[in-house]
C-alpha cells in the first residue's frame, strides 16, 4: 500500500512538472514555427539551439550559480541571470581568441567550465538548482502569451527582411552597418571601420563579438543570425528577467506579470486620430533593427536585479558583486546609453539614504563610482574621447514632435511656445502611463527598499536624457528605450500597491481597465484633433484630448468616492488611467503590420531586380569574394556613387562590406567619429568625405582607369580587389586592361590588382 502511494505522488509530481514547461514548450514550439516559415533551416535552427544551451546558458548558470549561491531564485531567473553571464564571458572569451589568430578558441571556456563543474567536488552540486520558488503556472503562461505577442510582430518585420532576397533592404543602413561590423569582428581583433578602410572604429561593438562567436561556432551566416536567431533570445531573456524583477519589487507574481506586460504593451497614449511616433517609443522597438540595443537591453535587467541584492542589507557577498562587475564591463562596450541610467538609479539610492538615515549608503556609492569608472572606459577607450554626434540641446527631441504633429515640417523654424507645450503634452502622456508611480510617491512612508529609488532614478534620467540631448536619427530615444522597462516596473508596483491597500474586487479592477481600453478608442473620435494638424490650425487643440482624458478621471473619481470610498476610487482611477496606454503598441506597430500582412501576403512583395539596390547577381559576387580572398584583402569599390556626379556618394551605403566581409576602400563614411563630429540639430547626418584625395584616387580608377590609377590605389592604399558596378561605370570594359578579371556575376564584376592576381 505504501509503495502504491509513493508511486502515485510520483507520478503527479511529473505531472505536475509537465504542465509547468508546457509555456515554454509552447513559445518554443511557436518560434521554430515562425522561423522555419521565414526561410530558417532545421539545420541551422538545431545548431543555433545547441550552441545557445551548450555554449552560453547552461555554463553561464553553472557559473551564475556557484558566484550567487543560495536559494529563494526561480528556475526562470537562474536561467536568465545565467545566460546574461553565459554572453558576457563569451564575449571576453571571444576577443582573446580572435585576436590570437584562433577564433574556435571561445569553445574552451564553455568546455573548461563543464570540467571544472564535473571534477570539483564543491562545483558538482551546483548542477541541481538550490530550493526557491515556483512560478505559479498562470504566470508563466502569462509570459508565454506576452512573447507570443512579440513572436507575431517579428513575424511581421521578418516579412520585411527578407533572408532569400536581401537585395531587396539592402538600402536599410542600420542592418547594413550592424553585418558589416559582425562581419569586422570575425575576422579583426581590434576591429576598425570596415567602410572606410583605417579609419578607428569608435563604437560599442561587444554584441558583434557574440554574432561573430555564434557564427564561427555554429557555420551559420551573419545574415541569419543577425535577422532571424540571435535578437530572439535576448528579447525573451529581457522579458523574462522584467517578470521577475517586477516580483521581486512588489512582492507579488501578479506584480511581476503586469511589469512584463507593461514592458511589451504599454506606451504612452496617443489619443489623436492619426499617428504620433515620436511620443510611442517602447523598450522593444528597435529589438530586430538594431543589435546593440537588444544585447545591451538585456544585459541591463541582471545587473539591475544583481542591484536589489547587492544594495540591501545583508545580501552581498564577495561573488555577487564579482558576478556584477562580469556584467557591467561587457554592457560597457555592448550599449554606452544604459550608464548614464544607472548612474541616475544609484545616485537616487544614494540620495533617499541621505533622506531617510542622514547617512551615505555605501554598496550603492560602491556602484556608483565603478559605474563611473565603466562610463570613462567608455568614453575615452570605446568612443576615444569623441562625443559621437551627441550635443546637449534643451527641448530637441520635443520640438521634432511639435514639427511632426503641426505638419510644419523640418524647415520650419521653432516656435518657442510650441515647443513649449509639446514639451507639456509629453510629460502628460507620461503622467498617464506612469500614474501608478505617484501612488508610491504620495506614501506617507517611503519604500524602505532600494530597488524603488533605484529604477525611479533610472527612468527619470531616461526622460529627462530624452529631453536634455540631441542626437542623429533621433537617437535621443535610447535613453527613454532603455529606462522603459523599469518605468514600467515601478507603475506596476504602485497599482500593487494601490489595490493592496484597497482591496476592490477583480471585477471592479477588470471593468476599470476595460473603461480605460475604451476611452482610449472614445477620446480620439469624440475630439476629433487630427495629426499632423491642418496649417493655420490652432496648436493648442493638441491638448484637448489630454484634457478631456484628465476631466473624465475626475469625473469617475468623485462618483466613485461616493459609491466606494476613497481608497478604492483611487485603485480603481489608477487602473483606468493605466489601461488608457495598453492600445498604443497595438495601433502603431502590430495592427499596421499586419494589415500589410493580410493584404499582400506574409512574404514581402517582389520588387524588380532593376530597382534594387544589390540585385542578386551582386550578393554572388559579394559571396564569391569572401570565398576567394583573404580577410586583411582591401576592397574598393564604385557602388555608392553616381557616375555621373562624381562627389555625390552615398554616405549610408555599407552593403558591400556587410556581404563581402572585407575592408572597403571607401564606402559609408556618415556613422564614423570623424563625420559625427559634424553634426548639429538641423544639419544632414552626413557632411562631405573628408579625404579629397582617396575620394578622387577611388574614383579615377572606375571613372579613367589606367595604369597609374591602379597602380596608385595598389601602392598608397593597399588595394587587392576591385567591385565594379557596371550598371553605373561606362568606363568598366577599359578595366580588362589595368586589371585581372577574376569573376563576373552579371552586371557585377571582381577584378584582382596586378600584386593580387596570383592569390
Amino acid at each position: 500500500m505504501q509503495g502504491g502511494a509513493h508511486a502515485v505522488r510520483g507520478r503527479r509530481r511529473r505531472g505536475t512538472a509537465a504542465v509547468r514547461w508546457l509555456p515554454a514548450l509552447a513559445t518554443a514550439v511557436l518560434v521554430v514555427l515562425v522561423l522555419g516559415f521565414y526561410d530558417v533551416s532545421a539545420a541551422d535552427a538545431a545548431a543555433f539551439a545547441a550552441y545557445f544551451a551548450l555554449a552560453i546558458a547552461l555554463p553561464g548558470t553553472l557559473v551564475a550559480r556557484a558566484l550567487r549561491r543560495g536559494g529563494g531564485r526561480t528556475l526562470a531567473e537562474e536561467i536568465a541571470v545565467g545566460t546574461a553571464l553565459g554572453y558576457a564571458i563569451e564575449v571576453g572569451a571571444y576577443i582573446a581568441a580572435r585576436a590570437a589568430g584562433q577564433p574556435l578558441l571561445v569553445a574552451v571556456w564553455p568546455v573548461a567550465t563543464y570540467a571544472a563543474f564535473l571534477a570539483v567536488p564543491r562545483l558538482r552540486r551546483h548542477w541541481r538548482r538550490a530550493p526557491g520558488p515556483l512560478a505559479p503556472v498562470w504566470w508563466s503562461w502569462s509570459i508565454a502569451l506576452l512573447l507570443a505577442y512579440l513572436v507575431v510582430w517579428s513575424a511581421t518585420v521578418f516579412r520585411l527582411h527578407d533572408v532569400a532576397r536581401p537585395g531587396i533592404w539592402a538600402a536599410d543602413p542600420d542592418l547594413m552597418y550592424h553585418l558589416a561590423l559582425i562581419g569586422e569582428v570575425r575576422h579583426h581583433m581590434p576591429p576598425t571601420m570596415p567602410a572606410v578602410a583605417g579609419e578607428p572604429l569608435h563604437y560599442h561593438w561587444f554584441a558583434y563579438a557574440h554574432f561573430a562567436s555564434a557564427s564561427w561556432l555554429t557555420g551559420i551566416e551573419p545574415l541569419i543570425l543577425e535577422t532571424r536567431l540571435a535578437i530572439m533570445p535576448l528579447m525573451i531573456g529581457l522579458v523574462v528577467l522584467v517578470g521577475v524583477a517586477g516580483r521581486r519589487i512588489t512582492g507579488s507574481w501578479a506584480g511581476g506579470a503586469l511589469a512584463a506586460a507593461g514592458t511589451v504593451l504599454v506606451k504612452t497614449p496617443n489619443l489623436y486620430l492619426g499617428l504620433n511616433r515620436m511620443f510611442t517609443f517602447g523598450s522593444l522597438d528597435t529589438t530586430w533593427a538594431s543589435a546593440t540595443q537588444a544585447f545591451g537591453a538585456f544585459l541591463f535587467v541582471p545587473v539591475v536585479l544583481l542591484l536589489f541584492d547587492l544594495l540591501g542589507r545583508g545580501r552581498g557577498g564577495a561573488g555577487r558583486w564579482l558576478l556584477w562587475g562580469i556584467l557591467m564591463v561587457v554592457l560597457s562596450g555592448a550599449k554606452a546609453a544604459y550608464l548614464p541610467l544607472l548612474g541616475g538609479g544609484l545616485a537616487a539610492v544614494i540620495a533617499a539614504e541621505l533622506v531617510r538615515r542622514r547617512r551615505i549608503h555605501l554598496p550603492a556609492a560602491a556602484a556608483l563610482a565603478t559605474t563611473g569608472a565603466c562610463f570613462l572606459f567608455t568614453q575615452f577607450v570605446m568612443f576615444g574621447g569623441r562625443r559621437m554626434g551627441m550635443v546637449i540641446d534643451p527641448l530637441y527631441h520635443t520640438s521634432l514632435a511639435w514639427r511632426a504633429l503641426t505638419g510644419t515640417g523640418p524647415s520650419f523654424e521653432d516656435s518657442f511656445t510650441g515647443v513649449l507645450n509639446m514639451t507639456v503634452i509629453y510629460l502628460l502622456c507620461w503622467a498617464v502611463a506612469l500614474c501608478g508611480v505617484f501612488v508610491l510617491l504620495s506614501r506617507a512612508r517611503p519604500h524602505r527598499e532600494p530597488g524603488l529609488p533605484l529604477i525611479l532614478g533610472i527612468g527619470a534620467v531616461g526622460i529627462g536624457g530624452t529631453l536634455l540631448f540631441a542626437y542623429p536619427g533621433i537617437g535621443q530615444v535610447y535613453f527613454v528605450m532603455g529606462a522603459h522597462p523599469y518605468l514600467m516596473t515601478a507603475a506596476a508596483c504602485g497599482i500593487v500597491v494601490a489595490v493592496r491597500r484597497a482591496r476592490p474586487s477583480y471585477r471592479a479592477v477588470a471593468a476599470a481597465a476595460a473603461a480605460g481600453v475604451a476611452a482610449a478608442y472614445a477620446i480620439p473620435v469624440l475630439c476629433d484633433v487630427r495629426v499632423p494638424l491642418e496649417r493655420g490650425q490652432d496648436e493648442t487643440v493638441l491638448y484637448r484630448p489630454y484634457l478631456a482624458l484628465l476631466l473624465a478621471a475626475a469625473v469617475v473619481a468623485v462618483a466613485l468616492v461616493a459609491l466606494v470610498g476613497r481608497a478604492r476610487a483611487a485603485a480603481l482611477v489608477v487602473v483606468m488611467l493605466s489601461a488608457v496606454s495598453l492600445p498604443t503598441d497595438l495601433h502603431t506597430r502590430v495592427l499596421p503590420a499586419v494589415k500589410t500582412v493580410v493584404e499582400h501576403g506574409p512574404r514581402r512583395m517582389n520588387v524588380p531586380v532593376s530597382e534594387q539596390m544589390m540585385p542578386p547577381r551582386a550578393l554572388t559576387a559579394l559571396r564569391w569574394l569572401r570565398d576567394h580572398s583573404h580577410p586583411d584583402d582591401l576592397v574598393a569599390t564604385d557602388v555608392h556613387c553616381e557616375s555621373e556626379r562624381v562627389f555625390m556618394c552615398e554616405s549610408l551605403s555599407f552593403w558591400t562590406s556587410a556581404y563581402a566581409e572585407r575592408r572597403v576602400l571607401l564606402e559609408g563614411w556618415a556613422f564614423t567619429a570623424r563625420n559625427m563630429e559634424h553634426w548639429r540639430p538641423g544639419r544632414p547626418v552626413s557632411a562631405p568625405y573628408w579625404d579629397r584625395e582617396r575620394l578622387l584616387a577611388n574614383r579615377r580608377v572606375f571613372e579613367d582607369p589606367s595604369p597609374s590609377a591602379v597602380r596608385h590605389l595598389a601602392e598608397r592604399y593597399g588595394v587587392r580587389w576591385l567591385f565594379v558596378d557596371e550598371r553605373w561605370s561606362r568606363a568598366a570594359a577599359r578595366l580588362d586592361e589595368v586589371a585581372v578579371p577574376r569573376f563576373r556575376s552579371g552586371n557585377f564584376s571582381l577584378y584582382a590588382l596586378p600584386s593580387a592576381a596570383g592569390q
